[in-house]
């Protein structure tokens, strides 16, 4: 290869080399990016709309006995708020140097993806932390965080000390907190936990059994005896001072579209790679987040003090 740069050569390198770089991104799997577990995801908004618009809405009604001849018939309805949640704009990228992009023309290879996974990585990252925590500066709240949600302290609490009776309690009673507030026309069917709590039932026998409490907890809870379905039971990140005064707190609620959703109008998209110096080459990332929509709060509950 001649000793002299051609730029240009260069640049038309690295544009043949995103494509397999991009495939190589998009197939990368993180398994401990929490939020495409726990969250219906909504991409379906435009991707330059500025906000998103939904409803909420609480069902009111009773049937009762009439006369026959009555015109006073009791009446069911719906009742809808109109909420609306800002997008906001973001961006992470990955770039080249020129050495790197000599060295890789020189022996004919393909440039590194590694920072090019990074990137993406970065942008999941970012994303979980808004779903699960929120973010102040653009008014977005988490879902262990949500100040629309009931919080209420645990029956009993403090499973350090408690016995096997008192844990299965708090947690079915934060399952059927959420059956009671709709009128048992709905049910959770997700518990989120601390690590620490999750790691103390799954190491503790139920006992003098062969069982762990969290085995007998799967099994024997109010969700499944009502329901036959298997309760979702994951450990989250934050949830160990989420609750008041700083304490442990546990999540039930029930993992549908209609209750909570996710709204990314953009997923992270690489942009047309662009040469910003003379000797490096830059791939910019964009993405835009409209934030967690808790849309019925009743349908979520919060346990403190575990």
């Amino acid at each position: 290869m001649s000793l002299n740069f051609d730029a240009q050569a260069a640049l038309g390198f690295v544009v043949s080399q995103t494509t397999h770089i991009e495939r190589e991104v998009n197939e990368t799997v993180y398994p401990d990016i929490q939020y495409p577990a726990l969250i219906p995801v909504d991409t379906s908004g435009h991707p330059w709309a500025q906000t998103v618009t939904y409803y909420s809405s609480d069902k009111f009604g009773k049937a009762d006995w009439i006369n026959g001849n009555a015109s006073d018939v009791p009446l069911a309805g719906t009742e809808r708020a109109k909420h609306q949640t800002s997008v906001h704009m973001a961006a992470i990228g990955y770039g080249w140097g020129y050495e790197d992009i000599n060295h890789a023309m020189m022996l004919s290879i393909n440039l590194q993806a590694d920072d090019a996974v990074a990137a993406r990585r970065a942008y999941e990252e970012m994303v979980d932390g808004v779903a699960l925590n929120g973010d102040a500066t653009k008014g977005f709240q988490g879902l262990i965080n949500n100040s629309g949600v009931t919080a209420a302290s645990a029956t009993n609490g403090g499973w350090g000390a408690a016995t096997e009776d008192q844990i299965l309690q708090d947690v079915n009673d934060v399952i059927l907190a959420v059956a009671t507030d709709t009128a048992y026309t709905s049910m959770a069917d997700t518990l989120l936990l601390p690590y620490p709590k999750l790691n103390f039932l799954a190491t503790n026998r139920l006992g003098d059994t062969q069982m762990t409490i969290l085995e007998f907890l799967r099994r024997n809870n109010t969700y499944t005896a009502m329901t036959g379905q298997q309760l979702t039971i994951r450990a989250v990140r934050g949830l160990e001072t989420a609750g008041a005064g700083g304490t442990n707190r546990k999540i039930a609620y029930r993992r549908n579209p209609q209750v909570l959703k996710m709204h990314i109008p953009m997923p992270h998209r690489f942009l047309p790679v662009y040469q910003d110096g003379p000797l490096s080459w830059i791939v910019p990332g964009v993405f835009r987040l409209g934030g967690l929509d808790i849309r019925r709060p009743k349908e979520v509950r919060y346990g403190d003090g575990i």
